[in-house]
């Protein structure tokens, strides 16, 4: 097989480092490494390996950054992992409020490029992911709740199906009611129907005045009883994401900063200056109605982007903390933004009970919140009290009109929640997943079960 990579791609490696560091995530979730891996350079080279892989059927698992935190890019049957890294050509149509970027292209990539421009990719899911992975696991992030995630920034993609067939669904135009909606399709597909290798997305301009702000609260309710408050208020925030106290005690270790250890709500506004001004004071006042004990607002550039960093640590600084060996477990439910409250309580009342030491942070202007907390990848029965923490999180949020995954996506891990969401469409996607790839190459054993 390898030879025949090789007359196919210029970069192919079937090296045990290489063949590791794609075999793996982020999380508890069991490696695999691949038979090869591939690092095309052109979507030509790209159809040709789907091609060679389909008539043969060999699996392919396409590869971004490895961020995903549900096992959407272990080999789990083994075959080629394809490396999108190298397709990185960006353009940035600054006219249209629009960037064509390759798969392999970076958030902070595409944002250096269009703030030349005066725009921004406003997409944040934390990690410096690549745009191709953001599209098909439907990032979102902190700044969902102003501007949507990737579905709603996807104009167009270039996708290459399991036969090696190019496909360029969407346009450069803002909208079209041309014929079913395929570039939506794709977004969030976790490379199950076809692979992203480029896409054209939407840029915003950079607004002129923003303020980044920190609220403390002397308890979890308060604090999300405070973001929905904001959010019911109309309050114009750009984000607004909920730390609790283990949360900012391990960033305090592992940033060498001094956040209060107390429950906190991070928020950032931006727009023009009197508008900006006038949404913090409200914010203020929604805060200290539910005994807010600081609320500290930031103009400066350099202080907004250290508070943003550190948010964005909290994953890596919860890992630090944990015993050695241990990995990484992230829920990732999604409830009404009415059901927060109770849906937080919850939460925390399941993990007290069980005596298990856990985070609970969220983008919870969107009512999306995660538990995290680190197992033992070799303890059984410490896999198994992580995951019946999991299903009963899940369970509620389905038992309140919510979802099992707001943002990581079904992946390996949670098969078996999107029956329970979506029983009644499973054979729907069925039969998607048959006709796009209908011997079963493209990334086998994630969102459906195999057979």
């Amino acid at each position: 097989m390898i030879a025949d990579l090789r007359s196919l791609a210029a970069h192919v490696s079937d090296g045990a480092s290489d063949r590791s560091t794609h075999g793996e995530d982020l999380t508890y979730h069991p490696a695999r490494p691949p038979d090869a891996v591939v690092y095309p350079e052109s979507v030509a080279e790209v159809s040709g390996v789907l091609a060679f892989a389909n008539e043969r059927g060999i699996p392919v698992v396409p590869f971004g950054a490895g961020t995903s935190l549900e096992g959407h890019v272990i080999p789990v049957a083994g075959g080629i992992s394809l490396d999108l890294g190298r397709l990185t050509r960006v353009e940035v149509h600054a006219a249209d409020l629009a960037a064509t970027a390759g798969a392999g292209v970076t958030r902070g990539a595409l944002n250096r490029r269009a703030s030349e421009h005066g725009l921004f990719f406003p997409v944040d899911p934390g990690a410096d992911a690549t745009l191709g992975g953001m599209a098909a696991t439907n990032a979102s992030g902190t700044t969902t709740i102003r501007f949507g995630g990737m579905r709603a920034h996807v104009l167009a993609l270039e996708v290459v199906l399991a036969d090696g067939t190019v496909i360029r669904p969407g346009s450069r135009a803002f909208k079209t009611s041309a014929g079913y909606n395929l570039a939506a399709l794709f977004v969030g597909s976790e490379g199950t129907l076809g692979v992203i290798t480029e896409l054209v997305l939407r840029l915003h301009g950079i607004p002129e005045y923003t303020v980044a702000a920190r609220a403390t609260f002397p308890d979890l309710d308060a604090a999300v009883s405070a973001a929905v408050a904001m959010v019911g208020s109309g309050v114009a925030i750009t984000r607004v994401e909920l730390l609790d106290a283990l949360t900012l005690h391990a960033l305090n270790r592992y940033k060498e900063a001094a956040y209060p250890e107390a429950p906190s709500l991070f928020l950032e506004f931006a727009g023009t200056e009197t508008g900006v001004t006038g949404e913090v004071e409200a914010a203020r006042e929604l805060c200290l109605a539910e005994n807010a004990g600081s609320f500290d607002a930031e103009r400066n550039e350099e202080a907004r982007n250290r508070l943003w960093e550190a948010r964005h640590h909290a994953a890596f600084a919860l890992a630090a903390a944990a015993p050695s060996g241990s990995k990484f477990k992230a829920t990732d439910v999604c409830v009404p933004v009415s059901e927060l409250p109770g849906a937080v309580r919850h939460a925390r009342g399941l993990v007290e009970a069980r005596g298990i030491e856990a985070s609970i942070i969220g983008h919870v202007g969107d009512g999306n919140y995660h538990v995290g907390f680190s197992v033992d990848p070799e303890d059984p029965e410490a896999i198994a009290a992580a995951e019946e923490v999991n299903h009963e999180l899940v369970a509620y949020a389905l038992a309140r009109g919510g979802t099992c995954t707001g943002e990581h996506g079904i992946g390996l891990g949670k098969i078996g929640y999107l029956e329970a969401e979506h029983g009644d469409l499973i054979p729907v996607l069925r039969g998607i997943k048959h006709l796009l790839d209908p011997n079963g190459i493209l990334n086998p054993g994630k969102i459906l079960r195999s057979g």
